[in-house]
């Protein structure tokens, strides 16, 4: 029998091939682990930029002869501008592309990672530190994005985690490297060491990144985007969701921006056995990346509430005066930070229907507003009354969590009794 006429015009010579479309990246497919391995390089040369100073802040603050709280600057200034980055540099990534974005951004931010160790005082070091978070901004709401129009949504969760792994080890990397390299030969040479090791991992990047097959351009149309981030901002549960971010990397941001000051000043330990410290950032990357399961067996909401019943207990283990004790709490408070980072970041991904690079630069502007708030609060609070200080209001932070979700389960409820009940009335 001859196949039907379809009405589309025949070529003469022309093929009859057909080619499949091309499906979402899956976990086992050869795509799927170029995806993860360039991205978890993208997440580790991140993380390790974004923090480079922090462990080396009793370094610099001798350096330069200031305080802790002038030192934590160096931090707070490039988490501040990546906040306040993020959201126009994920509008761009609508129009010019994800992996444009996300290339030009690791590019400038290796560059000025090579230019840090060579800033004459602590004015300039902060400046270039925060136009360095405004150019790792393009990074990780356009990976969120990119992710959640890559993949498969039921591998959505554990691709997320496998980038937040890569966020993990790149800030224990970073910080063990800078430790050591500083006690060796003094804090500019840690941060050169963190700048070559970014490059390598940009360079595996640029190589690995599969090219994105279901990205559309949108028109660069700022009333538009204003529509699309106010539609985000009115929904409550994307609402939530940013403020739950905000409030654990609070936590994250005050702990380990102080915790090296209070090894210094109450364990004299060096500056490389400081930086190593950072070792228990291995838990944050099994935390993170076993998200996806936790989520499949507790719901999103049970899996919260257990990742901030762990961060509460590692700050209240935190407070005793042994070391062993301090570094079981950052054990503890590394795995709850990841696990509930990760667990909502992927939230964020799957409730957004539209907008997505919008409601992931959201989510990244409170969550790196939390980071700034925490490092700088945390350190004025060390600075004047030491550690319990930093520690009250790491569990303020947690507190807010517990509370937003708890409304959350509220509201869950309070929707879904009307649904029961007409269902019932049938």
């Amino acid at each position: 029998m001859p196949p039907a006429h379809t009405g589309a015009p025949v070529i003469p010579g022309a093929s009859t091939l057909s080619f499949p479309a091309p499906e979402p990246h899956s976990p086992g497919r050869p795509g799927y682990r170029r995806m993860s391995l360039a991205l978890f390089a993208a997440g580790l040369a991140t993380f390790a930029l974004l923090y480079s100073t922090q462990a080396l802040l009793p370094a610099v603050s001798a350096g330069f002869g200031v305080t802790a709280g002038q030192a934590s600057w160096t931090v707070s200034a490039a988490t501040g501008a990546l906040a306040l980055f993020v959201l126009p540099l994920s509008a761009l990534s609508e129009r010019f592309g994800r992996t444009r974005m996300m290339t030009w951004s690791m590019v400038i931010a290796v560059a000025l990672g090579l230019l840090v160790p060579f800033a004459p005082n602590l004015e300039w070091l902060i400046v270039l530190r925060a136009v360095q978070g405004a150019a790792i901004a393009g990074i990780p709401a356009s990976a969120m994005a990119y992710l959640a129009e890559e993949v498969k949504p039921k591998a959505l969760v554990a691709a997320i985690g496998l980038f937040v792994a890569g966020n993990s080890i790149g800030g224990m990397s970073g910080r063990i490297v800078t430790g050591w390299a500083a006690q060796a030969w003094g804090w500019r040479a840690g941060l050169l060491t963190v700048g070559l090791m970014s490059l390598a991992c940009a360079v595996a990047f640029l190589v690995l990144l599969p090219r994105a097959r279901f990205f559309r351009p949108a028109s660069l149309n700022p009333r538009a985007v204003g529509r699309t981030v106010a539609g985000h901002l009115r929904d409550p549960l994307l609402l939530r969701l940013y403020g739950i971010g905000a409030l654990f990397m609070t936590v994250f941001g005050a702990v380990y921006t102080v915790v090296g000051f209070r090894l210094v000043d109450e364990f004299s330990l060096g500056q490389g056995v400081v930086g190593s410290v950072f070792l228990v950032y291995l838990v944050g990357t099994v935390s993170s990346s076993a998200a996806g399961r936790l989520v499949a067996r507790a719901g999103r909401r049970g899996a919260l509430y257990l990742a901030v019943t762990t961060t509460a207990l590692g700050l209240l283990l935190s407070l005793a005066h042994s070391l062993a004790a301090i570094l079981a709490g950052l054990v503890l408070i590394t795995a709850g930070f990841f696990a509930g980072h990760a667990v909502a970041s992927a939230a964020v991904s799957r409730t957004a229907k539209s907008g997505r690079a919008q409601a992931s630069a959201l989510y990244q502007s409170a969550y790196y507003l939390g980071s700034s708030a925490g490092g700088t609060l945390g350190a004025l609070a060390y600075h004047s009354s030491g550690w319990a200080a930093t520690v009250g209001i790491a569990l303020l932070a947690v507190l807010g969590v517990v509370s937003i979700t708890l409304y959350g389960s509220h509201a869950a409820r309070s929707e879904r009794r009307p649904m029961a009940a007409a269902a019932a009335a049938r």
